[in-house]
């Protein structure tokens, strides 16, 4: 009997561990209670980040129901310890990531204006708090962005033959070391947060025997690209975000200026105020720009960069201590961060309370920089970029904020664009007088130098001076699917 009972199929129950599970019917749960636990999802790596993908279908219709489900799966709040070891987050914002993503619904005509084909599918980012229990929807992940149309297509929700590649003839087809035919395949999605479009093209594989395009899967793993921060090589994703000035404030300057005097409270005398510039740019996701000898300068000297509004003040924060996380550092130097970020954000009209909106960016030159330095590396840099995320300085640098860089570092006058301009003036001089200097990097693209590496970010803009796309190169990887409990 025992051998009878080992030699029967697995039960359905278990299969489903490993197959995609599919909704049962094409109407949404509209209770918790119709809600499955544990919920199918997958656990994806896209970019630096990583967080759990959902497909739309298995969750109520009604938003304001997701909240308990997310709180859930992601173990939060974690007040006290701020692991989250009860959930699938990790306890930093890079892993306490979620994205929803489903069929597109009906879209407005100046959405998809300028695309020569409609959207495939739609996704709504969600940033999940760590200590507390805040769920927000204010912005977008750039990183996870990457990997929504390889999910997409995994699960189905977006049909291989709708897609823009075509059958590709013989030409554009390449085969990989095992044998895989590979051709590049490209989805077009709606960010539900920004109600903004965003490409992804990565290498897709077709079994060489059969043309049914529906058997299209994503190739993820081919050893052609690299992201810092990132062990090893994977397949070349190219994200674009399209149009993507004004995210959340519907202008690219939403002060109107290239830079913005932002009053805060003095450091040493709460009773007292002082100014400080920065450059407020809204492209993929708002951002505020600050530069690193301002916040570092002795407060009794003037700055050596002029942003527009005269010689400031600086405040002499310790922010080298501040990078390596000496705790001292970090008690005096936070609060200023965050105090900067706020002003940005009322002065761009968002919540200064929502901690996801808008990041803030400490911005140095590659000569400046001491603790981001990567030796011969600096030779190629434009910019250097110790980014915040949700209060805590990131390991890497968040993605949209990356791009927003870019796009940033190409609007004359800005706080970016000046260190830009004077690290390309700074290195042409030297390498008039050195040999065999490493060159620059292209002046359509901009080398940022983080914690982790660099990134190169581009961005295109039309003779107005509207940004038409900010692009950058990703990786992903599937790491699990299956079900979580909420």
């Amino acid at each position: 009997m025992l051998q009878r009972r080992l030699l029967l199929p697995l039960r359905p129950s278990l299969v489903r561990l490993y197959t995609s599970p599919k909704p049962s019917s094409t109407r949404l749960p509209q209770s918790l209670s119709e809600t499955p636990n544990p919920l199918p999802a997958s656990f994806l790596r896209g970019g630096t980040s990583k967080g759990i993908f959902i497909n739309r279908a298995h969750l109520p219709a009604d938003q304001s129901l997701w909240k308990p489900i997310f709180l859930g799966l992601m173990g939060s709040p974690d007040p006290i310890h701020g692991r989250q070891l009860n959930g699938m987050g990790g306890g930093v914002s890079s892993l306490s990531k979620i994205c929803v993503v489903g069929r597109p619904r009906e879209l407005s005509a100046d959405v998809e204006a300028g695309l020569d084909r409609k959207v495939d599918v739609e996704y709504t980012f969600v940033q999940v708090g760590i200590k507390d229990d805040s769920i927000d929807i204010s912005g977008n992940c750039g990183n996870l962005s990457s990997m929504i149309g390889a999910f997409a297509l995994d699960e189905g929700i977006v049909s291989a033959s709708n897609l823009l590649t075509p059958p590709s003839p013989p030409s554009s087809t390449t085969t990989t070391t095992d044998g895989r035919r590979v051709q590049r395949t490209t989805v077009l999605s709606l960010n539900t947060n920004t109600n903004k479009i965003i490409s992804t093209s990565f290498p897709t594989s077709s079994p060489s025997e059969s043309t049914d395009r529906d058997l299209l899967k994503p190739v993820l793993d081919i050893p052609e690209a690299s992201v810092a921060g990132v062990p090893g090589t994977a397949s070349r994703i190219l994200l674009q975000f399209h149009n993507p000035g004004g995210a959340r404030t519907g202008k690219l300057l939403p002060t109107n200026e290239a830079t913005t005097l932002l009053r805060i409270p003095h450091p040493q005398n709460p009773n007292r105020s002082m100014e400080v510039a920065a450059s407020l740019v809204d492209a993929t996701n708002p951002s505020v720009f600050v530069s690193y000898d301002q916040l570092a300068w002795p407060s009794e000297e003037g700055l050596s960069l002029d942003f527009g509004h005269g010689p400031r003040p600086g405040l002499e924060l310790p922010l080298d201590q501040y990078f390596a996380g000496e705790p001292e550092a970090v008690a005096v130097v936070s609060p200023m961060l965050e105090n900067i970020r706020q002003a940005g954000a009322r002065a761009m009209g968002l919540d200064p309370s929502a901690q996801a909106q808008p990041k803030i960016a400490i911005l140095s030159s590659p000569s400046l920089s001491r603790s981001a330095s990567r030796g011969d590396e600096n030779d190629s840099v434009d910019i250097v970029a110790h980014a915040l995320s949700m209060g805590v300085l990131h390991k890497a640098i968040p993605m949209t904020l990356g791009l927003c860089l870019g796009v940033a570092a190409k609007i004359p006058n800005t706080i970016p664009w000046k260190i830009v301009q004077q690290a390309r003036a700074d290195r042409a001089d030297f390498n008039r007088f050195i040999a065999g200097a490493t060159p620059g990097s292209d002046d359509d693209l901009t080398r940022i130098l983080h914690p982790s590496g660099t990134v190169d970010v581009g961005a295109e803009f039309d003779a107005e001076g509207n940004v038409k796309i900010a692009q950058v190169v990703r990786t992903g990887r599937r790491l699990m699917r299956g079900e979580v409990y909420w």
